[in-house]
C-alpha cells in the first residue's frame, strides 16, 4: 500500500505562513526549488489520519528504506485569480514543459528518483484551493465527506457522457435546460424504469415455476404409448418436450429410424358448434443411429378448445429394439403472434434503454431478462431458476475471464507500450498505413483465433498508440472490431456460427465439411476485405481522426476523466478512503477549473487573432493541422524520445507471460483440429490464466481482480438469459418460418437468387439485435426442410453459406451484436475512452 508521509507539524505551518508572501512574487518564485507547502489545504486532511504516526515520523524521515514514497511538493503555489489566466496562456504557448521528469500522460504529476527515496512531486501551478486550511475535528472531515458526496453524485449524474466528452463541451445544453427540468426528466426516468420494474417482479412472483413431472415412457415398434390430457384452457396452446436420443435437422423418412408424436383434440357439438370438430398434428423426431446422447426437442401446438386431448407416441424402427423416452407438457394462454409481440417489444425497450444510454448496457440487459422471464412466467411457461441459470453460456464467461487475467498480468510488463511504439515506427510516423495494417493483422488473426481474444490483446496497444500520435483511439478501434468480425468469417474456427454450421451432422452429409466450408468462405471474406478499406478510408479523412484540440488540452480532458472514475471506484468505508475519495474529488474540481481557464484562453486568443467566427475555425484547425504535420516530419525525433520512455519495464514477467500465452494460443488452434483434446476454449483460457497466476507469483491478487472487467461479464450473462428467453417466447423460430414462406412465395426461376439475398440480409438483421449463435442453430434446420421441400427444390449450400455470411458479418451492425464489440468498448471505458452505441452504430 503507498504510505504518504507528510513533514512535521511546525515546519509545515511554518512554509503555510510563508504562502501569501510568496503568492505575490510573480512568476520567478513558481520555479522555487525548495519544498513549500502552498495550499496544502487538500493535503493536510491526510495530516488528521496520521495523527498517531506523528511519534516515528521524525524517525522515518531521518532513516527511510528504499521504496518508501515521501510527499514532496514543488512550485505548489496557489494562483491568485488575476495570475491565472496569465500564467495559463504561458503555459499554453510554450506547449509541453522541458522538465524531463514530467511524466507523459500526466502533467501534474512527476517523479524523480535518488538513491532511497521515491519523491512523489504534485506539479500544478494553479492548483487553487480554499484559503484556510482544513481542521482535523470530525465535524469538518464530515463536511469533507460531504463535498465527496456532493461531487460524486455530480460527476455519477454526467459520468454517461463523460464517457465520449467531458461535461464542459455540453456547457450550452446545461445553459438551455434549466436544473428544475433536468431534474424532473431524471426523476421521471428513474420513476418510470421503477415502476417498470415492480411491476414485472409482480407478475413473476404471482406464478409459479412450471411444475409438471417428466414423464418416463418407452417405445419400440409393436408398443407405442399414449396418454389423456384433461385440464386445458379454451384457445390455449400445448407445448410438449420431448427428450431422447435424437438427431438435429431433417430427415428422409425412407432410410432412417424416427418418432412419431400424434395430438389429437375432437370437440364435441355444444352451444357455438353445431358440428364435432377435430384436429390432428403429427410431429416427426429422427432418431440417432448410435442412441447416443439425449437431446430435447420442443414444439407448439395450437388446441380447439378445453376438451380433452389425446397425445400418442408410436416408434418406426428397423429392428425390435426399445427407445426410452421422457416427455413433459404445459399449457400456454398466449397465441404464438402475441408471444413474438410481447418478445420484440422487450427487445425494442432493450434497445432504447442502451441506444439512449438511459441505464448502462448491463443494467439494461439485466432488465431486459427480467421483462422477458415475467412475460413468460404470464404466458404459463415460467422456468425455475436453476433452468435460468443453465441458460448461461458458461463457456464464453469462462473464456473472457481467463483472458482478462492473462492481459491483466501481461499488461504489467510494458509489453503494449512497447507494441505501440513499434507499430510506430514500422509506418514511419504514416497514420494511415499503420491502420491499415493494425485491422489486416486483427483480420488474419481473429480468422484463426478467437475474435475476443483478438480484441483483448489489440485494444490496450491500439490506446497506446493514439495516445503516442494524439489520436482519438475510439476510431482506429471500432475500425479494427469490424475487421475483427470480418476476418472470423474467413474460417470454420473463427466465429461460433460457423462451428455450429460445421458441426451439424446433417449438413456434413451435403458435403459442408471444414475444408470445403473454409475454401468458399475465405474467398468471399478476402473480396470483402478488399471493399471494406477504401470504405474505411472514405469514412475516416485526416481530420477526423486527428484530436481537434491540442495535446495539452487532451490531456488534461482525459485525466479529469481518470481522476473522476477512480474516486468513483472507491467505497468510503473508513476515515481514510474518505478522505482520499475528498482528495480525489478536489483534484477533479480544481483540475476541471484549470481546464475553464484554457479553453477561455484559446477563444480570447483565437479572437483576438482573427476578426470572424469563421476565420477563428479556420485558422484553429490549420493551427491543430501545423501542429500534426510537424509532429509527422520529426516522427524519427519522437521514435527516440518514445523509446527512451517506454521500454519493457520487467523482462522476467515478459517471459513467462509470452510462454503461457503462446501455449494457450496454441491449444486454441490445436482444440479447432485436434477431436482428441478434450478442452474447450473456456478450459484453455481458465487454466492458462492459472499458470500464470502461479508464474507470475501474483502477491496482491486483487490488483488483478480489478482489472478484470465484471460489467462485461455480467453483461454477456444477462444477454444469454435475454436471448435465450425471447426463443422461448418463440421470436427467433418465428423469424425463420416466415423467412421460409417469403422463399416460397418466389416464382421458381428467380427463387435461388431471392433466397440468397433473403437469407443472408434477414440474418445479418436478426444477428446485429439478437445473438447469433442461438439463431444460426434455428435457421439451420430451417434451411435444410426448405432444401428437401419438394415443391421449392433450392440446393442446400448456397443458402449455408449466406446464412454464415449474414450471421458473422452481421455482428458488426449494432454495439451489442458481437461480443468482440462490447469487449473492445468495456476496455476502451477503462481507459478512459469509451465509446457510445450511437457512435459504434454510425
Amino acid at each position: 500500500s503507498l504510505s504518504m508521509y507528510l513533514e512535521n507539524k511546525s515546519n509545515l505551518e511554518m512554509e503555510m505562513s510563508q504562502t501569501s508572501a510568496q503568492g505575490h512574487q510573480g512568476r520567478s518564485s513558481l520555479r522555487a526549488p525548495e519544498a513549500v507547502a502552498g495550499n496544502f489545504g487538500e493535503l493536510r486532511l491526510l495530516q488528521g489520519i496520521s495523527e498517531r504516526r506523528d511519534t516515528q515520523k521524525l524517525q522515518q524521515s531521518a532513516v527511510l528504506p528504499s521504496g518508501q514514497c515521501v510527499i514532496h511538493t514543488e512550485g505548489f503555489v496557489p494562483v491568485r485569480q488575476e495570475d491565472g489566466h496569465s500564467f495559463s496562456v504561458v503555459n499554453f504557448l510554450r506547449g509541453k514543459t522541458n522538465s524531463a521528469n514530467l511524466t507523459e500522460r500526466s502533467p501534474l504529476l512527476r517523479f524523480s528518483q535518488d538513491d532511497s527515496i521515491t519523491y512523489m512531486t504534485l506539479h500544478d501551478p494553479s492548483f487553487v484551493g480554499g484559503e484556510e486550511p482544513w481542521d482535523n475535528g470530525s465535524l469538518d472531515l464530515e463536511r469533507r465527506y460531504r463535498l465527496g458526496s456532493e461531487v460524486t453524485s455530480l460527476s455519477l449524474s454526467r459520468s454517461s457522457s463523460s464517457e465520449k466528452s467531458d461535461p464542459l463541451d455540453n456547457l450550452n445544453l446545461n445553459f438551455k435546460l434549466t436544473s428544475s427540468m433536468r431534474c424532473c426528466f431524471r426523476a421521471s426516468k428513474i420513476a418510470t424504469i421503477f415502476t417498470i420494474v415492480v411491476l414485472c417482479s409482480l407478475f413473476f412472483s404471482m406464478y409459479p415455476d412450471r411444475d409438471n413431472p417428466w414423464r418416463m415412457l418407452a417405445v419400440s415398434s409393436t408398443d407405442s404409448f399414449s396418454m389423456n390430457l384433461t385440464e386445458f384452457r379454451d384457445n390455449a396452446l400445448l407445448k410438449l418436450q420431448v427428450a431422447g436420443p435424437f438427431t438435429g435437422g431433417m430427415i428422409d423418412l425412407t432410410n432412417q429410424e424416427y418418432i412419431l408424436v400424434q395430438v389429437e383434440q375432437i370437440e364435441q357439438p355444444g352451444q357455438r358448434r353445431r358440428r364435432t370438430q377435430q384436429v390432428i398434428y403429427n410431429w416427426t423426431i429422427p432418431l440417432h443411429g448410435e442412441r447416443s446422447e439425449q437431446i430435447l426437442v420442443t414444439k407448439t401446438f395450437e388446441m380447439l378448445s378445453s376438451d380433452p386431448i389425446v397425445v400418442t407416441v408410436q416408434a418406426f424402427l428397423q429392428d425390435n429394439e426399445v427407445v426410452p423416452l421422457s416427455m413433459t407438457h404445459q399449457s400456454l394462454y398466449v397465441s404464438v403472434e402475441t408471444q413474438v409481440a410481447i418478445a420484440g417489444i422487450i427487445l425494442a425497450g432493450v434497445y432504447v434503454l442502451i441506444i439512449f444510454e438511459i441505464v448502462h448496457r448491463t443494467l439494461a440487459a439485466m432488465l431486459g431478462s427480467l421483462a422477458a422471464l415475467a412475460a413468460l412466467a404470464v404466458i404459463g411457461d415460467r422456468p425455475s431458476l436453476v433452468t435460468v441459470v443453465e441458460w448461461i453460456d458458461y463457456e464464453t464467461l469462462a473464456l473472457l475471464f481467463g483472458m482478462m487475467v492473462l492481459v491483466a498480468i501481461f499488461s504489467e510488463t510494458g509489453f503494449f507500450d512497447y507494441c505501440a511504439v513499434k507499430a510506430y515506427q514500422l509506418s514511419k510516423g504514416r497514420v494511415w498505413p499503420m491502420i491499415i495494417i493494425l485491422c489486416l493483422i486483427a483480420a488474419i488473426l481473429s480468422a484463426f483465433l478467437d475474435n475476443v481474444t483478438t480484441m483483448m490483446l489489440f485494444t490496450p496497444v491500439t490506446i497506446r498508440l493514439c495516445e503516442v500520435l494524439n489520436l482519438d483511439p475510439r476510431h482506429v478501434l471500432i475500425a479494427e472490431v469490424i475487421f475483427t468480425n470480418i476476418g472470423g468469417a474467413a474460417t470454420a474456427v473463427g466465429d461460433p456460427p460457423n462451428v455450429i454450421i460445421v458441426s451439424n451432422q446433417d449438413l456434413r452429409k451435403e458435403g459442408i465439411d471444414f475444408a470445403s466450408f473454409t475454401g468458399y468462405m475465405f474467398l468471399g471474406i478476402c473480396l470483402v476485405l478488399f471493399t471494406s478499406f477504401p470504405f474505411l478510408r472514405m469514412l475516416y479523412w485526416n481530420k477526423k481522426l486527428y484530436n481537434k484540440e491540442s495535446i495539452e488540452i487532451v490531456e488534461l480532458k482525459h485525466e479529469i476523466l481518470v481522476w473522476r472514475q477512480t474516486a468513483q471506484r472507491i467505497n468510503p468505508a473508513s476515515r481514510e478512503e474518505t478522505a482520499v475519495k475528498c482528495l480525489l474529488m478536489q483534484k477533479v474540481l480544481n483540475l476541471e477549473s484549470l481546464l475553464r481557464k484554457m479553453m477561455k484562453t484559446f477563444q480570447r486568443f483565437f479572437c483576438n487573432k482573427h476578426s470572424n467566427y469563421n476565420t477563428n475555425t479556420i485558422s484553429y484547425h490549420w493551427e491543430i493541422q501545423k501542429q500534426i504535420s510537424q509532429e509527422d516530419k520529426n516522427w524519427e525525433q519522437n521514435i527516440q524520445e518514445l523509446q527512451k520512455k517506454h521500454r519493457i519495464t520487467d523482462k522476467v514477467l515478459l517471459v513467462k507471460c509470452v510462454s503461457v500465452l503462446g501455449v494457450v494460443i496454441f491449444m486454441f488452434f490445436v482444440n479447432s483440429f485436434v477431436p482428441s483434446i478434450h478442452l474447450e476454449l473456456g478450459w484453455i483460457a481458465i487454466l492458462g490464466a492459472l499458470w500464470l497466476l502461479v508464474l507470475a507469483d501474483i502477491q496482491d491478487f486483487e490488483i488483478i481482480l480489478h482489472r478484470v472487467e465484471w460489467a462485461t461479464l455480467l453483461f454477456f450473462a444477462g444477454l444469454f438469459v435475454l436471448m435465450e428467453a425471447l426463443a422461448q417466447l418463440q421470436l427467433i423460430d418465428y423469424i425463420g418460418e416466415q423467412t421460409a414462406l417469403l422463399i416460397k412465395a418466389v416464382p421458381e426461376d428467380q427463387r435461388l437468387a431471392i433466397a440468397i439475398i433473403l437469407v443472408m440480409w434477414v440474418s445479418a438483421l436478426a444477428s446485429s439485435l439478437i445473438d447469433n449463435i442461438p439463431f444460426t442453430a434455428t435457421m439451420i434446420p430451417v434451411l435444410i426442410n426448405l432444401s428437401q421441400d419438394a415443391d421449392v427444390n433450392l440446393p442446400v449450400k448456397p443458402l449455408i453459406f449466406a446464412l454464415a455470411m449474414g450471421a458473422c458479418l452481421g455482428g458488426n451492425g449494432t454495439l451489442i451484436g458481437a461480443s468482440a464489440n462490447v469487449v473492445c468498448a468495456g476496455i476502451a471505458e477503462q481507459h478512459g475512452y469509451g465509446f457510445s452505441f450511437m457512435e459504434f452504430f454510425r
